[in-house]
């Protein structure tokens, strides 16, 4: 019985590769809210135990989150 893997490799080098790119584009995002914001949101979040930031932080990961597995799983 002959298996043929090459469909399998192929999706698995795909997803490495979508993979990266997603992560790619994720940091991007981040580093731009990092730059527009007019303060340390480290500081703001672990010094100053701003909860409202945190919460909107964490939603704008998620919403990227969600915005970067549609645009790269079509």
């Amino acid at each position: 019985m002959n298996i043929d893997f090459a469909p399998f490799v192929r999706t698995v080098i795909a997803s490495v590769i979508y993979s990266f790119i997603g992560i790619v584009m994720f940091a991007a995002g981040f580093l731009v809210i990092k730059l527009v914001t007019p303060f340390s949101i480290r500081k703001e979040i672990e010094e100053d135990q701003n909860t409202a930031l945190a919460i909107v932080i964490g939603s704008v990961i998620l919403g990227l989150s969600l915005i970067i597995a549609h645009a790269i799983g079509g």
